[in-house]
């Protein structure tokens, strides 16, 4: 089971940036994926996870900015992230399992972050 997360960067408050999360060894049609998110000096954090039947959930900090995808075919994972604040900045991290959740206990496998520094 491998993930690689991409598409991190630095942008201007405001800004969008969309990563991505290839997956690998595994149907990611049959699992669950999730993002989350560490910024130094804090806990890593749930951000928002896309369930096998089409559901999603958002932590509130991210609702109505973010937006999570998936395109089975390609066994990728996507974090649409609109309206960018410097409280985004953070290591970004996908991951996945059989149940969706927002905490990052619930999750065996992870990818490795990217980072995201939203400042002007």
């Amino acid at each position: 089971v491998q993930l690689q997360a991409s598409g991190g960067g630095l942008v201007q408050p405001g800004g969008s940036l969309r990563l991505s999360c290839a997956v690998s060894g595994f149907t990611l049609q049959y699992y669950t994926i999730a993002w989350f998110r560490q910024a130094p000096g804090k806990e890593r954090e749930g951000v928002s996870c896309s369930g096998t039947d089409g559901s999603t959930y958002y932590a509130d900090s991210v609702k109505g900015r973010f937006t999570i995808s998936r395109d089975n075919a390609k066994n990728t994972a996507y974090l649409q992230m609109n309206s960018l604040k410097s409280e985004d900045t953070a290591a970004y991290y996908c991951a996945t399992d059989t149940i969706c959740s927002l905490y990052a206990a619930d999750f065996a496998s992870w990818g490795q972050g990217t980072l995201v520094t939203v400042s002007s």
